[in-house]
């Protein structure tokens, strides 16, 4: 898995992490623009986090079987069905 991958599956951890914290913070009683500005202070935070786990597991040899999101588990049987 070269750079290109990380860097676009860091940016879908991105997007999907601010929808997600700006939504929830937003239905938690905050204003939009507080929601937003908790969606981009947090967001990258996460995507960062997310990603460099998942490359440290992934140099280890270790796959997520749930998520099959690197090309070595896609072909791969899902464990839950």
């Amino acid at each position: 898995m070269g750079t290109t991958f990380w860097v676009r599956r860091f940016f879908l951890v991105l997007g999907g992490a601010f929808a997600i914290i700006a939504v929830a913070q937003f239905l938690k009683g905050h204003e939009l623009a507080a929601a937003v500005e908790q969606g981009f202070l947090w967001a990258p935070i996460t995507a960062a986090i997310f990603i460099g786990a998942r490359i440290y597991q992934s140099r280890r040899g270790l796959h997520c079987a749930i998520c099959r999101d690197t090309p070595e588990m896609q072909g791969h049987d899902h464990p839950l069905g």
